[in-house]
């Protein structure tokens, strides 16, 4: 955002003009992929949060908010803009805005360079002016955007008034379930001027402060003050002391609480925060449930790089799928600016001699190598200046590779000098300190033995790609008048169809043969195809793709196929995994130029894993394989990883560019487990908050036991002589929860009926989840006051996720959620929000406390007490672990099958449970080490629960401590909340690979 800097000091003149013409609406030709270019009203919404554009078929979509954009580019400098004749459109006259988590275009061309003038100094100053908010301006900010919105939302009629009709609707539509007679005295209430029967937008601000009166912390300043409705500076203090355990709070500190916080000037002026003071400084970021010190690097970087975690991107310069998505410089720009640490460029000859990045063996759009080093030289330090990795996969013959590494020592000069660079050992990797500014070539190096002056030499090339059978591959030129556009339109309806033939029951399976069966079928259809009929004629569509689907028939086979089906096929046909490893290791040609570059990061071959080598290893290797690994030798993996970087990527058969789960990984002390930045989801959430942590610098250091020693991360107490940390969580109530966005029941008005789950994920051992009951027909305020209690044996590595659900009758519908790493939380009442969405949040305490000594499982979980008394024992528990020391993993994965025949004991029928029976009770499941693998990875959550996991049956509510007063103050304002009922549930299955 650094040019965004001289944006911030334009005249007040100038900027009020840009705002005039842009909120008056200017027409512009807004340019489409494959079609003509749309005339449109483009326009900015009064508030200035918002582009918008009429017509539009979908009015609600047909806006982009400015908080979501990334850059505004001047000219002709999109893709589809290159796809124009040149003459097409003055350059002068276009620019691209550049939003969302794909990077998505919106190519605009006005009528003269005036007016793109003007519309490209508007957006970057509103960009600028947001770009160096903080946290609690920004809060506030998008509060008042908010409220803004509702409002303008429920005026029906454009008038800039509600009327009491208006309200009943809005109430409905924010999941309020108050009897009308109590609106409509609010109403009365905040109807204070002339015009009787209407509410401007600052009574309706009055009506919304009266709705939203927050009686858990009214309650909760009643129990602080005597029994007064304000706080006075000494109550505050002793309220920030014993609830929030703060240190060092002092008379100053309180004072500017109040004046930060407090609306009315009467209390300023007495020094005293009232309740709605009171009630903004709780919702304020410094009543997070992140820790505000884990915002900045606390953690310590002088240590080697091998004892931290690193974030890291795969594909990065794909805004989708493996197959069709689109190539851009600019996905590093995002990354890097998310705070990842090492990305990956896919390198291949292009034409004229200049080099180009895309995925290989597919139809994604090529970009140029020069284009991608710039974009990294210019944002790899813009937000942080820890090192930067450049994993570098190398297909191109030595006369390209030369042009590589010209462009790369060209472009970043003395950040690829690492001379100067102290290690201190000679034997230990560089610390992030040591390296800060610098950029990391990770690839492949000219072995020693060939000596300094050979200017070329042959070293083993891993293409990520291998462990796809030959004829999957795309290889393709489009000839005989065949166009590429052709050859994509066909394969993408191709690919669509498959996917919904196939029903994929599982993409967290690497080893899946249906999606193997899916690549197979797609790439060998489409070669068909194109001999057949290289004019893809239009009458021939019927026929084609019968022929398709025939052969992903004749591939296709169930995820869970066993050892004795695989063994009756044919080799060529379908080869193992382990058959694909062992293959006769491929070689290629390495000029000196390039891998003089490779320094601390030379990339080594995955069969040399448990070879000690030379200090600077990387090993890179598929998560098909690293799967094997972790199950064989998962100890000794660990120790590997305290002198030497491994960096784990997500299988080729991932066409969709889904992610597998991190923790395994991390579990054994990998550090560049590389994902799809651009996939939305669970795994990506995960990675997420592990890593915005240590001010989202992207290095978070292992645990101390993972950088010496060793343990066995899967054993069911890794670390018996390490205290424990026991999380008590007590769920109070939910603010503002929103209705389901693809709920069946949502369209038709209902109002939901929440609960909240917490899942503990982390080691295997620490794996589970608990919830809460459901509150019926209430969102915007419902009420819980529930204790949930967690025993953790490793929290370095820990994630706590908060999920929001609605249940209904036919199951649960996913609202929200929130992940936060366990050290980063903070004790005290604390507010939980939700990603992604304004104002929805849950208000919880958090007491966190040390076990020490030897503990037995019956202690720490209850559950097994009930599940020993059922009949199901500690190694039917572990029964998912099986698999991680078995000596063959194909017979380990024949456990899998879950077409095997298994006799149920008396505990799993009586454990049993359906999908929809959350009820109006609380259960908690103790999840083994598969059972975090198989969770699917979409951006909303699945509507059932995984299986394999086992539930504990009703347990006695736990008392709460002294330490937190509303619980007595509550107890005696508020009804009882319903009994929990005895929902004795749970449900086996096999583990899952992963």
């Amino acid at each position: 955002m650094a040019d965004l800097e001289v944006y911030k000091n334009l005249s007040p003149e100038k900027v009020e003009r840009c705002m005039s013409v842009m909120q008056s609406g200017t027409q512009m030709i807004k340019l489409k992929r494959g079609a003509k270019g749309l005339v449109r009203l483009f326009y900015l919404d009064e508030h200035r949060t918002r582009l918008r554009w009429r017509p539009s078929r979908k009015s609600e979509k047909a806006k982009i908010l400015i908080d979501s954009i990334y850059k505004v580019t001047e000219g002709r400098q999109s893709e589809i803009f290159h796809r124009q004749a040149e003459g097409n459109f003055d350059p002068s006259c276009c620019f691209t805005i550049y939003h969302g988590n794909h990077m998505e275009s919106l190519d605009l061309i006005t009528s003269n360079p005036e007016e793109a003038r003007t519309w490209i100094t508007g957006l970057k100053y509103l960009m600028a002016g947001i770009s160096d908010e903080d946290s609690l301006a920004k809060r506030q900010r998008t509060h008042d955007q908010w409220l803004k919105q509702t409002f303008e939302e429920a005026d029906k009629n454009g008038d800039g008034l509600l009327n009491i009709e208006e309200i009943h609707q809005l109430m409905h539509k924010l999941n309020v379930n108050l009897p009308r007679r109590k609106v409509r005295q609010m109403f009365q209430e905040a109807d204070t001027d002339e015009n009787q029967g209407t509410l401007t937008f600052e009574e309706f601000c009055v009506f919304y402060k009266m709705m939203s009166l927050r009686r858990d912390l009214y309650l909760l300043l009643l129990s602080y003050s005597d029994k007064k409705d304000h706080l006075t500076v000494e109550e505050l203090a002793q309220f920030l002391k014993v609830e929030q355990k703060m240190n060092n709070v002092t008379t100053d500190y309180c004072l500017d609480i109040i004046r930060k916080f407090e609306v009315s000037e009467e209390n300023k002026a007495k020094n005293v925060l009232g309740i709605e003071g009171f009630t903004s400084f709780m919702r304020s970021p410094a009543c997070d449930v992140f820790n505000p010190l884990h915002h900045e690097v606390f953690q310590d970087m002088e240590q080697p790089l091998c004892n931290y975690y690193i974030a890291s991107s795969h594909n990065t310069y794909l805004t989708g799928d493996q197959l069709l998505s689109q190539s851009r410089a600019d996905m590093y720009a995002r990354v890097l600016q998310e705070g990842c640490r090492c990305v990956e460029v896919d390198c291949w000859d292009g034409p004229d001699g200049e080099p180009v990045v895309h995925h290989g063996y597919t139809l994604t759009s090529k970009i140029l190598f020069r284009d991608v080093v710039e974009t990294i030289n210019k944002h790899a330090f813009v937000k942080n200046e820890f090192p930067v990795i450049l994993s570098i996969e190398n297909h191109c013959s030595v006369q390209q590779q030369r042009k590589i590494a010209q462009y790369l020592k060209a472009i970043f000069r003395d950040k690829l000098d690492l001379s100067s660079v102290d290690t201190g050992d000679s034997k230990q990797l560089p610390s992030p300190q040591s390296l800060r500014g610098k950029i990391l070539v990770k690839g492949k190096k000219l072995p020693y033995h060939l000596g300094d002056d050979a200017e070329e030499g042959d070293v083993s090339d891993e293409d990520s790609a291998d462990e796809i059978e030959d004829e999957c591959k795309f290889r393709l030129h489009c000839n005989n008048g065949t166009t590429e556009h052709q050859v994509e339109s066909f394969i993408r309806k191709k690919l669509e169809s498959l996917l919904k033939e196939s029903q994929i029951r599982d993409k967290e399976d690497p080893d899946s043969f249906t999606v193997r069966a899916l690549l197979k079928a797609t790439h060998e259809g489409l070669n068909a195809h194109l001999t057949q009929h290289p004019d893809v004629k239009e009458s021939g569509k019927k026929s084609h793709g019968r022929s398709l689907m025939t052969n992903f028939g004749k591939y296709k086979s169930k995820s869970g196929t066993d050892d004795e089906e695989d063994a009756q096929q044919p080799p060529s046909k379908e080869p193992s995994p382990l058959s694909r490893l062992g293959r006769r290791r491929k070689t290629m040609k390495l000029c000196r130029e390039l891998s003089d570059l490779v320094v601390y990061t030379n990339s080594v071959a995955a069969q040399d894993i448990m070879d000690d080598g030379s200090t600077g290893n990387v090993l890179s290797f598929s998560e098909t394989r690293a799967h094997q690994v972790v199950q064989q030798k998962a100890e000794q993996f660990m120790v590997y990883n305290q002198k030497q970087l491994t960096r784990v990527y997500p299988s080729a058969y991932r066409i969709d560019s889904s992610n597998f789960n991190p923790l395994p990984y991390w579990s054994t002390g990998c550090q560049l487990v590389a994902l799809n930045y651009q996939s939305e989801g669970r795994m990506m959430q995960l990675n997420r908050a592990k890593f915005k942590t240590n001010g989202n610098c992207g290095y978070v250091l292992k645990p101390q036991q993972m950088c010496k020693g060793t343990f066995n991360p899967f054993s069911g107490d890794p670390l018996p002589a390490n205290p424990k940390k026991q999380l008590v969580l007590k769920v109070i109530s939910g603010q503002q929860l929103p209705k389901p966005p693809d709920s069946m029941f949502g369209d038709r008005g209902e109002i939901i009926d929440p609960f909240v789950e917490v899942e503990i994920i982390g080691l295997p051992v620490d794996c589970c989840k608990d919830q809460t009951r459901v509150v019926d027909d209430n969102g915007f305020n419902p009420m819980w006051e529930e204790t949930l209690t967690f025993t953790v044996h490793m929290p370095e590595i820990a994630l706590v996720r908060f999920l929001v659900w609605d249940h209904d009758p036919i199951g649960r519908d996913f609202v929200g959620q929130r992940t936060v790493t366990f050290s980063s939380l903070v004790p005290g009442y604390r507010h939980v929000y939700l990603e992604g969405l304004t104002e929805a949040s849950i208000f919880v305490h958090i007491t966190i406390n040390d076990i020490c000594g030897k503990w037995s499982p019956l202690i720490l979980n209850p559950s097994y007490t009930i599940l020993h008394f059922l009949g199901a024992t500690k190694s039917r528990q572990l029964q998912g672990l099986k698999g991680l020391f078995h000596k063959n993993p194909r017979l380990a994965a024949s456990d899998s099958n879950p077409h095997s025949m298994r006799k149920r004991s008396l505990g799993d029928r009586i454990l049993r449970r359906t999908a929809s029976a959350p009820a109006k009770g609380r259960k908690k499941s103790k999840t083994g080490f598969q059972e975090m693998v198989e969770i699917k990875d979409s951006v909303c959550e699945p509507a059932r629960e995984p299986d394999g996991v086992l539930r504990r049956t009703a347990r006695s509510l736990q008392a709460r401590p002294v330490s937190m007063p509303v619980g007595r103050t509550l107890l005696g304002a508020w009804p009882p909340a319903p009994a929990v009922t005895e929902a004795a549930e749970g449900k086996e299955s096999p583990p899952v690979q992963f």
